[in-house]
């Protein structure tokens, strides 16, 4: 039989005591009403639960998640840095080792046989000296008659010792390893200074409907050829008619380029910049690069290769008297700058710059206009078995 429980007025008890004083009895169930120290529950909108306490909309909040982003992005880069300089070190490194090994080991074989050397030639006094107590004794036993002659055996040849021709080799040798060493470290340093440009690397393209009709451009617009007969298409405004150029599709006005031609099976050509105001009509020095103020260029023409602007120029030459087969070019918008490489040795051929060149009639401060790579093609010699051709190089890494 169930309990009957005896239901109290919400109002003869609060907080749990009953208006007399006393405890409720055992199963006692309040009724539902709201108590006078408690306040109506209230319905709490979307913003107000996920902003329990309104912010200022002078003072939003700040985060930092971007420059911690940014941080940790620079530390990583840092990082990957880092772990190919020290891979390349640890390879230098072992070579270093390796060929301070070679040196010691050879500085302890030719001790050795310096060591034969000398104790050959130690045996060899002692032998000669015996021979001269002979003679002296020979002479005191001879020096009353004074007509008796020594008849005795006074020679003190030595054959020549093979471990001394060895030691020569070696040292030979070793010259050959320092000239190894001298090449290695030079073309390391060209590299790293290649390394600095690869990293401004552009891609141009030539534009077609601005080469003279005796060029033959690639499908991806990087090979160009030099053809004996112009090609059957019309005439444009902005097309060379008379001189054998071609213009780059996309002119710089900002920044730091550089690019490198191949040349190596152009035996006459032109490598350079101008502005996209160089006259494209005639066969006056207006529209040939290097010839006006509008272009600079690197030429190489019957084998002498010289850098020109402004209708002057200066010679140039190429270590080692190679010929030309790579041309770095580097372009600094900004600093009005204009350098060219040879890209094997990374050997400055001649830079124009923001400095009063005597030679070249004018002061250079900055470029005024976008500048547009520039080639040209000279007429081939007729010995020559091929076509002309310069091909822009994919440096993309």
């Amino acid at each position: 039989m169930a309990q009957e429980v005896k239901k109290i007025p919400a109002v003869q008890m609060l907080d749990g005591v009953l208006s007399d004083g006393t405890a409720p009895p055992a199963g006692h169930i309040p009724d539902r009403q709201p108590s006078p120290h408690r306040l109506p529950p209230q319905e709490l909108t979307t913003d107000e639960a996920t902003l329990p306490y309104p912010r200022s909309p002078r003072t939003p909040r700040k985060t930092s998640r971007p420059a911690t982003l940014s941080k940790r992005n620079a530390e990583a880069m840092k990082q990957q840095i880092g772990e190919q300089f020290e891979t390349m070190q640890q390879a230098l490194q072992k070579e270093e080792q390796a060929a301070v090994d070679w040196v010691e080991q050879d500085h302890r074989a030719a001790s050795s046989r310096l060591n034969r050397v000398l104790k050959d030639w130690t045996q060899h006094l002692s032998q000669v000296q015996k021979n001269i107590a002979c003679a002296k004794r020979a002479l005191e036993q001879a020096g009353t008659e004074g007509t008796q002659e020594y008849t005795g055996d006074l020679s003190c040849q030595k054959k020549e010792d093979a471990a001394q021709e060895g030691i020569k080799l070696n040292e030979g040798r070793f010259q050959r390893l320092l000239k190894t060493l001298r090449n290695i470290s030079k073309d390391l340093q060209a590299q790293l200074q290649r390394k600095n440009f690869l990293l401004d690397s552009t891609a141009v393209r030539i534009d077609r409907l601005a080469s003279n009709r005796h060029i033959a451009v690639g499908r991806d617009c990087r090979l160009m050829y030099f053809t004996g007969e112009p090609q059957a298409a019309p005439e444009l405004p902005l097309q060379f008619d008379k001189v054998c150029c071609a213009l780059s599709s996309v002119g710089m006005a900002t920044g730091r380029h550089y690019w490198e031609v191949d040349v190596g099976c152009c035996s006459a050509w032109a490598v350079g910049a101008a502005y996209g105001c160089i006259k494209r009509k005639g066969a006056e020095k207006g529209a040939k690069l290097g010839r006006n103020r509008h272009s600079w260029c690197l030429e190489q023409r019957d084998g002498r290769l010289s850098a020109w602007h402004n209708d002057h120029h200066l010679a140039c030459q190429v270590r080692g008297h190679r010929p030309l087969r790579k041309v770095g070019v580097l372009l600094d918008y900004q600093k009005g700058r204009l350098a060219f490489y040879d890209a094997r040795t990374m050997k400055l051929l001649q830079e124009f710059s923001a400095v009063l060149t005597s030679v070249f009639d004018r002061v250079h401060h900055q470029f005024m206009e976008p500048v547009f790579p520039a080639f040209r093609f000279f007429k081939p010699d007729s010995g020559q078995l091929g076509p002309d051709h310069m091909e822009i190089c994919d440096l993309h890494l």
